[in-house]
């Protein structure tokens, strides 16, 4: 699906779910951070707070890709972990959120 296939109010409301759903998991990681971090008591533990972030990062940069070719995908995989919500997607057409939900449970 490319841009096109997507109606204005369509891409008003996939911004809004891509967004929503960044800022879930990108809340969560913060607070996973803050209890990893309080609980540092050897080197060893900051350096291994720094690979579980560089994974993180590695991970979140990969999954949160606004592009309309692929953004049926993302939404699946968002569902499937729990960032978006079905709510979230009110307003697509119903063939877009048939899809969605159909790879959601793959």
């Amino acid at each position: 699906m490319n841009a096109h296939d997507w109606s204005t109010a369509e891409q008003q409301i996939a911004q809004a779910a891509f967004k929503n759903a960044y800022d879930r998991e990108t809340s969560t990681l913060i607070q996973d951070v803050r209890a990893k971090a309080g609980s540092i008591a050897r080197l060893e533990d900051l350096w291994r707070l720094h690979d579980f972030l560089s994974a993180r990062r590695h991970e979140i940069d990969g999954k949160y890709d606004y592009s309309y070719p692929s953004l049926i995908f993302v939404f699946a995989e968002l569902l499937r972990e729990g960032w978006l919500h079905l709510g979230d997607l009110e307003g697509l057409s119903r063939d877009k959120l048939a899809k969605i939900t159909s790879l959601a449970r793959m």
